[in-house]
């Protein structure tokens, strides 16, 4: 019997499986002793204790982990999230059950909301089962124990739980719920452990029973014969080689030259990066800058953690996005108004056109960093969507001193219009995962959809090809810094569709490499062909291996 879900990389991994264990019950609807004071201080304390915990959890596990843990960590100390609890409690609701109902209205909300915020509902719902276990004296439902390897299963994985897996024992991971952008994709993909998402079936699956949890194929065979189980094995067997092999700049068998790139959230992830073997870095985040300020940062700070990235990669190329934040994200400082679907919303750019004021300072701090440094700062905008954007941007960004001004490709329109955009940019760089999102009209958070979330599909790959075309015909760099370059075939068909640079975790770098130096040009150029004339996304699958 065979399962089937979103694979997260090319991994491979055979072992039984064990379950996480249920959730915690549900608190009763209890009142408590007569002493709001003293019951909400009890919760204080549980609120204290579990954001401690998590921000230790992330300084341990560090890299991309420490800032999905740290955001957790400020759910616990919500200020609004904290008024409701107390609100609660002087009615004469206990402290556990107001926690779960003050937790339990904001993930109605944020679900309500989509996108980013839809996916921060599943951590919402972690830190609400944290705190609860913290007021009862219990551990907090997490990761399983055992003495030998498995292979994890569950409805999804927290932030928290999946930072610290033991990778010593956990051999990869099935989840029923999450895309493959949610936070249990994503570091898994940084921890290179093979993972399936939105697997239906998984939690019909009895702990014990041996699978091969086939991430490539987007497969989980259900008690494998011998055969599968040794063919498997070598797999493993062939990537832990692989993984040794000399460290070399990204090329093609015929030699053209393809700079593989690192997607960074925060300046202390670059040492990694560089030594993974990233020839620079296609997509640097600025949000940790911003997310976590009730006011916009100065542009001394901004420009202190710039240059600090920066330093890590002299004479190397530094792709850095604006502030991409917005209703999806909301700051205070921003825009936090709300939006009935903010995905479509004031974000990216649109919200930054909006404060001139926190754009202006932003790119200041940049050109101050790009005149400290050493490094080929390259800047880009989020959310563009036309030309009349593009112009506007690039223009900003001269006028300020920067060198390199370009855009991202997340919106379909820029892409129908990429002639145009080529020629006012002085590069473009496709995110993937919005392009998807946009194009498909499929929530990327939303588990119901994740299927529409491919981007093997030859919708986007033809919009990919209309910008690779554009930045051809004017010599301009077409990147990509999407999660679709991580996956090796993909990566292949996206440099046939004119594809220059390609960004990535840093944990894909090696599988991307030895991917690339298989096939020549040519061969690149006829997979991205097959792709195009397929109907499905995995009939461009299918149709590129062939080619």
């Amino acid at each position: 019997m065979d399962l089937h879900g979103v694979g997260v990389g090319r991994g491979v991994a055979v072992g039984p499986i064990l379950r996480m264990p249920d959730a915690l019950p549900e608190p009763e609807k209890t009142s408590h002793a007569g002493d709001a004071a003293a019951e909400f201080a009890t919760v204080t304390a549980s609120l204290g204790a579990v954001a401690g915990d998590l921000l230790a959890r992330g300084e341990k596990a560090g890299g991309e982990a420490q800032g999905v843990l740290e955001a957790a960590a400020m759910m616990a100390q919500d200020p609004m999230l904290a008024d409701d609890v107390k609100a609660r409690i002087e009615t004469g609701t206990s402290g556990e059950r107001a926690v779960f109902e003050a937790f339990a209205q904001f993930q109605e909300m944020l679900i309500g909301m989509g996108g980013y915020m839809a996916e921060r509902a599943t951590d919402l719902g972690d830190v609400s089962q944290r705190i609860i276990a913290h007021l009862r004296g219990v551990a907090a439902p997490g990761v399983p124990t055992s003495d030998e390897p498995f292979i994890l299963v569950a409805p999804d994985l927290a932030p928290a739980d999946t930072a610290l897996l033991d990778l010593s024992k956990v051999l990869g991971l099935i989840t029923r719920d999450g895309g493959p952008t949610s936070h249990t994709a994503i570091l898994a993909r940084s921890k290179s452990i093979p993972a399936l998402v939105s697997v239906a079936g998984a939690l019909d699956l009895a702990d014990g029973t041996v699978v091969i949890a086939d991430a490539a194929s987007g497969t989980v065979h259900v008690d494998p014969s011998a055969d599968a189980i040794a063919d498997a094995q070598a797999r493993i067997a062939e990537r832990a080689a692989a993984a040794t092999a000399p460290i070399t700049d990204g090329a093609l068998a015929d030699g053209t030259k393809i700079p593989l790139l690192a997607n960074l959230g925060s300046p202390k992830d670059a040492a990694e990066a560089v030594a993974l073997g990233a020839e620079g870095v296609g997509l640097f985040r600025t949000e940790f800058l911003f997310l976590d300020s009730k006011t916009a940062p100065t542009v001394e700070d901004q420009q202190k953690q710039y240059t600090e990235l920066l330093s890590h990669f002299p004479g190397k190329k530094v792709v850095v996005r604006a502030l991409d934040a917005g209703a999806d994200k909301p700051l205070s400082f921003l825009n936090d108004a709300h939006e009935e679907n903010p995905a479509l919303g004031l974000r990216g750019l649109r919200a930054l056109r909006a404060k001139d004021e926190i754009l202006r300072d932003q790119l200041t701090a940049l050109v101050n960093s790009q005149n400290e440094t050493e490094a080929d700062l390259w800047v880009m905008a989020p959310m563009v969507s036309d030309s009349d954007e593009t112009d506007f941007f690039v223009k900003l960004g001269k006028e300020l001193g920067l060198t390199t001004v370009g855009v991202m490709a997340e919106v379909p329109s820029l892409a129908v219009m990429a002639d145009q955009v080529a020629e006012l940019s002085d590069f473009v760089s496709i995110g993937t995962n919005d392009l998807t999102q946009y194009t498909l009209a499929a929530d990327r958070m939303l588990s119901t959809v994740a299927s529409y979330q491919d981007p093997w599909h030859p919708a986007v790959l033809r919009l990919v090809k209309l910008l690779g075309d554009a930045g051809a015909a004017t010599g301009k760099p077409v990147g990509i810094c999407g999660e679709a370059a991580a996956d090796p075939q993909l990566a292949v068909v996206l440099v046939g569709l004119g594809a220059t640079t390609l960004s990535m975790t840093p944990a894909a770098l090696a599988d991307v490499r030895a991917e690339l130096l298989g096939v020549t040009l040519e061969q690149a150029r006829a997979k991205a062909v097959a792709a195009l004339a397929a109907h499905s996304a995995a009939g461009a699958r299918e149709a590129a291996a062939q080619a």
